[in-house]
């Protein structure tokens, strides 16, 4: 196509700038066609005005029709006023960052201006850093975001957010490379007509989000339940052109990203895809275990790099990644990379396990060397002792008031003979019965009712032949034992887990009061500060809950951990793209897992009883618990 040029070329001679204004153009037409809506009964009350005027209106019904066209003007000019105004003043939802201030990374504003000078776009107005593993522009030129914080913006321009992860693991080029797009992006953001419409898009989206707004009273939420609905429809009509124009704002930056590190860019795009996995499975693997802990590893951008040399050790496909490490990384370009990476792993903990805002005594950092005595030991016992806990519950309840506590202590040994029960007995089936969560009372209720209406459907036929237990019977568990004390276990957690929500609550609400101090007060620090987040938390949530067995095979292979620890000689270590291991002889013991699940799954507890007579572990001593 002609007009369309390289790198320095005008927003208006590049394909994709054109196509993002004219999509831009039409999301303005449907502000304008809103508009127009509004002021209409305005209109033809001016002209029933003027027809009477002049003769032309004149008589009992022009005068009725003035009076009314007259009063639903008013009306709908009050309304539309009042839809105006909270499009205007809603806060748009802002990512959750860290802002860097550029005396804490004059070397990173200096690459993104340069950047920008040889692409031929407007510098962003600042740089944000958010743990994750991908970069965009921010538009956060509205008055709600102009505090103190970097990322207020000024003259318009919008903000830079970086992933933390890619500081860590890729090199100075690549990260030139890979934000060469993101950065031309400015271009067609300063265009008017483009810029109107973002405004305006995320005017709507706000507005939306308005009643949900916290404090409001009955008649306020009422009236922006309202306004909500008339956003609502706004945004469904401009929804596909403000995507187009998003895409072509994309295709924009990308064309006149071209000539710029275009062969360090491919490369640099298989690191993208290598940090992302290697953050994930940090996160995953190795974060939430101390996050459920109440401890938050400070290094989680360092790990990246840990976790990703690890896996350029084991996975042949992954062999040379690692050489790149003699380069100079991207986070020598900050001031003070330590205290960034833990402002960054401390929001990356409250975006996606909803931990509090500081840190506390029940929400205390851990170094990545104290790992495994402090998060990976600690968990272990945690669980043996919450598994002994629900053990002593039903046995209490099977010998009744008054007995005396069991003798066998803590050991690995009462757990495996309780999950080799031929049956569980009527104390552990009631415990069970008393303990069901109230998802599992809700799937026992649909099961009822899907049998009824299988038999009112069979109804016609000879309900003699038609045997309701005979799917059961198919479906019976292998090992019945192992669901009444994983309902149990599942009862206990829950419990604790609501327990941990209130006291998470209760941080984020002096949090916000904290929040209110002005900035002076507070004192400065390396960065600007955390912005955010919105919404409940976790915003992002990384597992989904877990099922009573996993929850059940979990804590035991925690006690087994426990036993081996105690009795032969193991080490808690911290395997970086699993976890917490357990080290038998310097070595990572890879076979517990398939192991424990046999005796949870199938009550066979033959594999683990030769696995612990291999390794040396005693299951019959005691172990020690938290």
């Amino acid at each position: 196509m002609s007009g369309v040029s390289g790198t320095g070329s005008a927003v208006g001679e590049e394909w994709g700038a054109r196509a993002a204004r004219s999509r831009a153009l039409a999301v303005l037409r449907v502000r304008g066609r809103a508009l127009g809506f509004a002021v209409l009964p305005a209109a033809v009350a001016v002209v029933l005005y003027a027809g009477e005027v002049t003769g032309h209106f004149s008589g009992t019904g022009w005068g009725t029709a003035r009076w009314v066209v007259t009063v639903l003007a008013v009306v709908v000019l009050l309304a539309a006023t009042a839809v105006a105004l909270v499009v205007a003043r809603a806060r748009p939802a802002a990512t959750p960052t860290v802002e860097l201030a550029e005396a804490a990374a004059p070397d990173l504003y200096r690459l993104v201006r340069d950047l920008a000078d040889r692409l031929g776009v407007p510098a962003p107005a600042a740089i944000a850093l958010t743990p994750d593993c991908d970069s965009w522009l921010e538009d956060r030129t509205h008055r709600a975001h102009r505090t103190h914080h970097a990322g207020g913006g000024t003259g318009g321009a919008p903000v830079l957010v970086i992933g933390s992860p890619f500081l860590w693991w890729m090199r100075v080029g690549e990260l030139r490379a890979v934000l060469a797009p993101v950065v031309a992006g400015t271009g067609p953001a300063a265009h008017p007509d483009i810029a109107a419409a973002r405004r305006f898009v995320r005017g709507l989206d706000a507005a939306i989000a308005v009643p949900r707004t916290p404090g409001l009273d009955p008649v306020r939420r009422l009236g922006a339940r309202g306004v909500g609905q008339v956003a609502r429809v706004l945004l469904r009509a401009c929804r596909g052109h403000a995507a187009e124009m998003e895409r072509g704002v994309a295709a924009a930056g990308s064309e006149r990203a071209q000539e710029v590190d275009y062969g360090v860019r491919i490369v640099a795009q298989e690191q993208v895809g290598l940090a992302y996995a290697g953050w994930d499975r940090l996160l995953t693997r190795v974060a939430l275990p101390a996050w459920r802990m109440g401890r938050w590893p400070v290094k989680l951008d360092a790990g990246v790099v840990s976790a990703l040399t690890e896996l350029s050790r084991r996975d042949r496909l992954a062999d040379g990644f690692s050489s790149r490490l003699g380069e100079r990384p991207a986070c020598d370009l900050l001031e003070e990379p330590g205290a960034v990476d833990e402002a960054a792993s401390l929001l990356a903990a409250r975006l996606f396990h909803g931990g509090p805002a500081e840190p506390g005594p029940d929400w205390s950092p851990v170094e990545w060397s104290q790992y495994p005595e402090e998060v990976v030991d600690r968990k272990w016992r945690t669980d043996a002792a919450r598994l002994h806990q629900v053990l002593d519950g039903i046995d209490a309840a099977a010998a009744g008031p008054g007995a005396p506590p069991p003798t066998d202590g803590p050991t690995l040994t009462r757990v495996i003979d309780r999950l080799t029960m031929t049956a569980p007995g009527p104390a552990v089936e009631a415990t069970a019965e008393a303990t069901e969560t109230p998802i599992e009372a809700a799937a026992d209720q649909d099961d009822h009712a899907d049998l009824a209406d299988s038999a009112d459907f069979a109804g016609s036929a000879d309900l003699a032949d038609f045997d309701p237990l005979d799917d059961l019977d198919d479906d019976s568990p292998p090992n019945p034992a192992a669901d009444a004390l994983a309902g149990a276990l599942s009862a206990l957690l829950a419990r604790e887990e609501a327990a941990r929500e209130a006291r998470v609550a209760a941080e984020s609400a002096r949090g916000r009061t904290a929040a209110a101090v002005p900035a002076a007060d507070r004192g400065a620090t390396a960065y600007e500060g955390v912005s955010g987040p919105d919404g409940p938390l976790p915003l992002f949530p990384l597992q989904p809950p877990r099922s009573g067995r996993d929850l059940l095979a979990d804590h035991v292979t925690a006690m087994v951990c426990c036993a081996a620890v105690d009795t032969a000689e193991a080490v808690p270590g911290l395997d970086w793209l699993d976890g917490p291991a357990l080290l038998l002889g310097g070595e990572r013991a890879t076979d517990l897992g398939p192991r424990v699940l046999s005796l949870v799954e199938d009550g066979d507890p033959e594999p683990l009883r030769d696995w612990l007579a291999r390794t040396g572990v005693r299951p019959e001593k005691p172990v020690r618990l938290v």
